[in-house]
């Protein structure tokens, strides 16, 4: 039996195609995202204690069942980090191994560097340092712009930022209502 020849393809997007990025594209996310969540494991649960006063005072009408899930524990924050960091090294194993080209790997790396951004935003808003902030204009942003770069020079496209924008509260929410979950549970103690 003979096989038919391979035929060539201009799409670099097509599994198979020529070019791709770099593994160290790839893996770079998940280093980036973990240099982030270092500094959001140390700060977030004692920032949320001392920020939920000054914010309730500051916003008198919303309601107390926001501020008592914006206050977070310890355990919670290590659970839903970690939860995070599932999803981000699939996505990372997943551009090393299409070389950048899995839309779910195009679309984590799109949607982290608007994460900085948010983060910045949120400080600004706060008036103040908020957890991931620091690491946002120092990591996360350049890191991002570097990988997207790679990605375009490779001709592929970064995921939409509206898709991202819209996802984005749907992982962060679906995380840390697991994480809730878990620790009131018991599963996770801390």
């Amino acid at each position: 039996m003979t096989r038919a020849p391979r035929r060539k393809t201009s799409d670099p997007t097509a599994a198979g195609g020529a070019g791709g990025v770099p593994a160290a594209v790839s893996w770079g996310l998940f280093a980036a995202w973990a240099a982030n969540d270092i500094e959001e494991i140390l700060t977030m649960a004692p920032w949320s204690r001392a920020a939920v006063p000054r914010l309730r005072a500051r916003f008198p009408r919303v309601p107390d069942r926001v501020w008592s899930r914006m206050e977070v524990t310890q355990p919670h924050v290590n659970t839903a980090i970690g939860l995070m960091a599932l999803l981000m090294a699939a996505a990372a194993a997943d551009g090393a191994r299409t070389r950048g080209r899995s839309a779910f790997f195009r679309t984590a790396l799109t949607g982290f560097g608007l994460h900085g951004l948010v983060h910045m935003a949120q400080a600004a808003a706060y008036r103040g340092y908020t957890p991931g902030v620091a690491t946002s204009p120092t990591i996360v942003i350049p890191y991002s712009i570097w990988a997207l770069t790679h990605l375009r020079r490779a001709g592929l496209q970064p995921a939409s930022p509206v898709l991202c924008l819209a996802l984005f509260p749907v992982a962060t929410g679906a995380v840390h209502t697991l994480a809730r979950r878990l620790t009131k549970s018991g599963v996770v103690m801390g």
